[in-house]
This record gives C-alpha cells, structure tokens and sequence, in this order.
C-alpha cells in the first residue's frame, strides 16, 4: 500500500510542476488566451449522469459476491481456502462487472426513452 501512496503522491507532484510550467511557458510565448487548453476535460452529463446510482450498484454486487464467497464456504474450505484459491477473486469480479453492466443497460434504457 505504502508503494501506490508514493508513486500516487510523485505521479501528481509531477504532473503539478509540468502543468505550471507549460502555462508559464504559453504566457511567456503570447499565448494569453491559450493556457485553459491544459485544464481538465469536464465531466457533462453524458459521460457520468448518475455517478450514486453506478457506485451504489457496485457496491451492492461487491456486497453479493462476499455473500456468495462466505456461503460457497459452507459447501467446500477447499475450493476457497489457501494460498492458491482464485475462486472468491473470480467471484468477486464478476459481481463487480455485473454492477457496472446493470449501470450500463440502465443508462441505455433511459437514453431509449428520452
């Protein structure tokens, strides 16, 4: 955990030091109106309309996949214990994809309607 907070933390110092020093170099150059072509793309509501409703979604089939790993358990140890078991891994991405996937054919469906 400690490597990703690190390299998460120099990955932005970085990019923090670049940005400015793009801008500086566009002011330098004239360019007044220019340096806003560096900022972020905003998000419109095409992209993200129900940001609740997708990590809502899944959160609950994460919550479903550790139900179904903690029941699966009751059956078998062997299938899900051990250094090797990749089963609750399995299972738990495909309760995460199914969460994203509901969110998707929500959003088409309303996108159908309107």
């Amino acid at each position: 955990m400690i490597p990703a907070i690190i390299f998460f933390a120099a990955y932005h110092i970085i990019r923090l030091i670049s940005m400015h020093l793009l801008r500086r170099k566009l002011i330098k150059a004239g360019q007044y109106e220019r340096p806003g072509i560096l900022d972020e793309p905003k998000v419109t509501e095409e992209n993200d309309r129900y940001p609740s409703l997708k990590w809502g979604l899944v959160a609950l089939m994460t919550g479903l996949g550790f139900i179904v790993i903690d029941l699966l358990k009751l059956f078998d140890r062997e299938w899900l214990s051990g250094r090797d078991a990749v089963l609750p891994i399995g299972i738990l991405l495909v309760f995460v994809s199914a969460g994203f996937l509901i969110y998707f054919f929500i959003m088409n469906g309303r996108k159908v309607k309107q």
